[in-house]
């Protein structure tokens, strides 16, 4: 089979019926090659003598702003281009998207669609599945190992996951995913494609005082071209040195690939496959990241459905000792504003959230760092939780993620384990600057970001 059997789930079950195509509505994984979703559904359509029709729906979603739809909308007219070249044809929607999937699915014959973790995704697609006059397959494909063949509960922790996963990591990346050949062209079918692709995400309201969007200005280049070259550089030029310069904040030391990944513009299969390919010191630590940190993270959000973006779904020992210290003296407190601005003491604080500002990610030790001083500088920690979500999904690329919402979590005890107890954190894991000196040069840090 072209795809694994535990990528697949029927979302509503059944045998092809008399449509003039396979739908594949494309969503989560904005790519034309390596996507495990696009292959099956192109398989299905060669197995049938059909051709293959192709629908992204554009939804507003919740705390997206004009920056993250430029990016999407940048990547995905490469994609266009290249699900055409191979004879698909490919429709264009605004609106709700399991509605609009749905009746493009009364002329389909089968339905394909790509996984997605988050709340909103996930109602998506039950949606779909509700209101499609067709089965409906979903193909888990953005992960290295399938989310729900990886584990069945919310796990505890990196390592209670890691004993899982870590054998299937070389198993699932092993294969190298064909391109289907389509025996039919596809690209003279009416699909109505909604007036085509828009080249902005088109008129939004106007920005509140205080909205530094404006800033985002050093972003990297979108689309599936820009995200194999650049991770095939980090491979030639920065593999071998990640487990250095990984925590080094002045050094170019991660791959940068987090976007990417957020909008399915690269495979995080095929990336596992050429860094156990390339080998060398920094590929087991950068598995680590690839695979079972990014993957607890979506397990998070796949098990905790109502809970990975709120304070009550923090472990019941966090937020009893967080709400236990919440009385406790701080020596700084700001608000969402001054957050925002960047408007604090502490220089190496106002240079991440510069940074995040600016390029739409903040290093990852820094992002750990910013997350804590939040939680310390805040008036309560639900305050603080609350925050960090706004900036994170508003300000990054890759907000509104299960790594985003794992990582704001971790800072508040999610993934971990109760350390001593200090004011203001209870037993929750503590950072200070003090600690930055010791690993960096952050003072460099903060002169590059002030």
């Amino acid at each position: 089979m072209i795809v694994e059997p535990e990528r697949l789930r029927a979302l509503k079950p059944g045998s092809p019926g008399p449509g003039g195509f396979v739908l594949y509505w494309m969503q989560r994984a904005q790519r034309a090659r390596e996507n495990p979703a696009l292959e099956y559904a192109a398989a299905q359509a060669a197995r049938l003598g059909l051709p293959l029709a192709v629908l992204f729906v554009l939804a507003p979603y919740p705390s997206a702003t004009p920056v993250h739809y430029r990016f999407l909308l940048g990547g995905l007219a490469e994609t266009v281009r290249d699900l055409e070249g191979r004879g698909a044809a490919f429709a264009f929607r605004r609106g709700n998207p399991g509605e609009e999937a749905a009746l493009l699915s009364r002329r389909a014959a089968l339905a394909v669609c790509d996984a997605g973790w988050t709340r909103t995704e996930s109602a998506w697609r039950r949606d779909f599945a509700a209101r499609s006059a067709c089965p409906v397959v979903r193909v888990d494909g953005e992960s290295v190992v399938p989310v729900e063949a990886a584990s069945g509960k919310l796990e505890w922790s990196a390592f209670t996951l890691r004993r899982k996963i870590e054998n299937a990591v070389r198993i699932y990346a092993a294969r190298e995913l064909p391109a289907v050949d389509l025996p039919r062209d596809a690209r003279g079918l009416d699909l109505d494609d909604g007036g085509g692709l828009p080249g902005e995400p088109g008129p939004t309201g106007p920005a509140y005082p205080g909205d530094r969007s404006p800033e985002q200005t050093a972003l990297p280049s979108p689309g599936p071209g820009a995200a194999r070259s650049r991770f095939e550089s980090f491979l030639e030029t920065g593999l071998d040195r990640y487990d250095g310069d990984r925590n080094d904040p002045t050094l170019d030391g991660t791959s940068g690939m987090s976007a990417y990944l957020h909008f399915g513009q690269i495979s995080p299969v095929r990336m596992a496959r050429l860094v156990l390919d390339r080998g060398g010191p920094g590929a087991a630590p950068y598995l680590e990241q690839l695979t079972v940190r990014r993957e607890l993270a979506q397990n998070l959000v796949r098990f905790l459905p109502d809970g990975y973006d709120t304070w009550e779904g923090l472990p019941e020992w966090a937020r009893r000792t967080l709400s236990e210290a919440a009385s406790d003296k701080r020596d700084y407190l700001y608000v969402r504003e001054d957050f925002e601005a960047a408007r604090t003491h502490d220089p190496y604080w106002n240079a991440a959230q510069n940074q995040l500002v600016r390029t739409g990610a903040i290093h990852n030790y820094m992002r750990m760092y910013w997350g804590k001083k939040i939680l310390e500088w805040s008036g309560t920690p639900e305050e603080a939780f609350r925050t960090a979500l706004y900036l994170n999904d508003r300000y990054a690329l890759d907000g509104r993620d299960p790594n985003g919402y794992a990582g704001v979590a971790w800072c508040f005890g999610r993934h971990d384990r109760p350390w001593a107890g200090r004011a203001v954190f209870g037993t929750v894991r503590y950072m200070n600057a003090a600690g930055l000196r010791r690993k960096f040069d952050a003072d460099a840090y903060a002169r590059a970001w002030a």
